[in-house]
């Protein structure tokens, strides 16, 4: 193995704290993997959950692994060292489980580059009784986890707190019955048939029509027709905790709590307002508790939520002695411009108006008014922040040339407001997702996109003090490919473990990308997430695409059939 690779791990555990060692002797050995580097993975408070819910098993050891750097592919290659874990340097091959942490689609093509530097077969079939048990969790599996389906022997649908501790039970009465590795594996999967939230892929064949589309789903082994989302009911008793705070994060050196799950808004174009629901906040006493627990590792805490000023008790909360906090984006309201004096040390806050005028925020059902947006601003600045970061989409369902007018024009109106502080917009390409309202609208071109973002950064060029970022257009089309993609994606992924050119990756696979990314849905359509039960039906989904299309006043789409 590396010198080299195995002193860069080591370096890494160094600056951490709450790292967990154990002895691997008669426990379940899982391996968690990040489908990213190791500055984005210990970011995210899901796996650093699991990592600590993990590790209170005293029948289990779980260890880490990341995505390598850029510049270590080469490194493991050359070396022919296999990917291996932070904690003992064990392969990951060598694991009984590994336990891939799936978050963002572009991440997508990280599970095939990781099992190849594992010396591990893709596809679940290719893999012999000796392999590990492959399984995956995350948010890529609450909305559609079929472009990586044929990847995974089990998947865990929705919140995984309660059904991943079932499983290992299941796991481990299998183990201890003495079967013979031959026989394990399929007597875990045939026996995790009956816990809530599990989805084995394998037992599912999909036929698709001469035109592409879907044409059914067929279970097989007596497994069900549909899998039910999982979803923790009493969060306030989540055991999803951060168990290591490192400064080689992206937050770093930071605390993270999560005090609320869902969110009462429901954008139309927002996939967290709709797989998170039913709304929860956590109970005061708990976030108390956690804050109390988090001070042998940090004093620095990041609340974690999607509308925290929408948290009852959160100014409360904020004043607790001895602690520095940080939140995520507020939404535009004089309450949440109240929070900012809570913040000790605020530099920066994020607001997102989505949409420059009031007919386009009308048909995501953004329900913030220009006048929101404006006085929630001034009071931020009166406040004393450095930086107001703005956050926009385009190519949204009937958008026009002057709703993009109208993102400059309402930024120079924040502008006139006061001349302190300086004013960082964040622009996005709109990506239609499972779930959603928006699930059969088409993606913008992108020739039109590349001229929307033009536009936007040609009207705002003489603006003093602002500054405008935006993603990589092409980079939100192969998330729109994994994010409504099927089963036959996969053979674009297989393609990417040699190459980042997704198109060509596309042309290789013989998958034509229009398909799935600039064509319409029709309302009867079999799409790929279907299976999956959430607790709320599609027709409702497709009355909500119908009025936000007559808001936009075009033609609505017409009633399911």
């Amino acid at each position: 193995m590396s010198r080299r690779l195995i002193e860069k791990a080591d370096a890494l555990l160094s600056r951490e704290k709450g790292t967990i060692r154990k002895d691997h002797g008669g426990r379940i050995r899982i391996c968690l993997v990040y489908a990213n580097t190791y500055p984005v993975g210990m970011s995210n408070l899901g796996f650093q959950g699991i990592y600590g819910l993990l590790n209170r098993r005293d029948d289990v050891v779980c260890e880490r692994a990341f995505l390598p750097e850029e510049g270590d592919f080469e490194e493991h290659r050359r070396t022919r060292t296999p990917l291996f874990s932070l904690e003992s340097k064990t392969p990951l091959g060598e694991f009984d489980i590994a336990a891939f942490s799936i978050s963002f689609e572009n991440d997508y093509p990280n599970v095939l580059k990781i099992l190849d530097l594992a010396k591990v077969p893709f596809r679940s079939r290719e893999r012999n009784p000796y392999h590990p048990l492959v399984v995956a969790g995350g948010v890529f599996a609450f909305f559609n986890p079929e472009p990586l389906a044929p990847v995974f022997d089990v998947i865990f649908i929705g919140e995984a707190e309660e059904s991943l501790e079932e499983f290992l039970d299941v796991y481990k009465g299998v183990r201890e019955r003495g079967d013979s590795p031959v026989y394990r594996k399929p007597a875990v999967k045939k026996s995790s048939l009956s816990i809530e939230g599990v989805y084995l892929p394998e037992y599912y064949s999909v036929a698709y029509n001469a035109d592409g589309t879907i044409a059914g789903r067929t279970p097989l082994h007596g497994a069900p027709v549909s899998i039910r989302r999982r979803y923790l009911k009493d969060f306030s008793r989540s055991p999803l905790t951060t168990a290591v705070v490192t400064p080689d994060s992206e937050f770093s050196s930071m605390y993270l709590i999560e005090i609320m799950r869902g969110c009462p808004w429901s954008c139309r174009f927002c996939l967290v307002g709709h797989i998170y629901n039913p709304l929860r906040k956590k109970d005061p006493a708990a976030v108390s508790a956690e804050i109390g627990a988090a001070g042998e590792l940090s004093r620095k805490v990041g609340l974690i939520g999607p509308s925290l000023s929408d948290y009852p008790r959160i100014q409360e909360i904020l004043c607790m002695e001895g602690v520095s906090f940080s939140l995520t984006s507020l939404r535009a309201s004089e309450r949440s411009a109240d929070l900012v004096h809570f913040l000790k040390g605020s530099r920066s806050v994020s607001i997102a108006p989505e949409a420059g005028t009031e007919r386009m925020r009308r048909v995501i059902d953004k329900k913030v008014t220009e006048e929101d947006i404006l006085s929630t601003s001034a009071l931020l600045f009166e406040a004393g922040i450095e930086t107001l970061r703005l956050y926009f989409m385009i190519g949204l369902p009937s958008e026009t040339d002057e709703d993009i007018s109208g993102i400059a024009a309402l930024v120079k109106k924040i502008r006139e407001i006061s001349p302190k502080g300086g004013i960082v917009l964040s622009v996005s390409t709109f990506v239609p997702k499972p779930f959603t309202p928006f699930q059969w609208h088409p993606m913008a071109p992108l020739s039109e996109v590349k001229g929307k973002l033009k536009r936007i950064k040609k009207e705002l060029q003489e603006v003093r003090g602002v500054k405008v970022l935006h993603d990589v257009p092409k980079y939100a089309h192969m998330q729109g490919l994994f994010a409504r993609g099927d089963r036959r994606i996969f053979k674009v992924l297989e393609a990417m473990v040699t190459t980042d050119e997704w198109g060509e990756a596309c042309s290789a696979a013989g998958v034509d990308r229009d398909f799935y990314l600039f064509r319409e849905r029709s309302a009867g359509e079999n799409l790929p997430w279907d299976f999956i039960d959430t607790g709320s039906g599609k027709d409702g989904l497709w009355r909500e695409y119908r009025e936000a299309l007559a808001e936009s006043l075009l033609s609505p789409p017409k009633p399911l059939p």
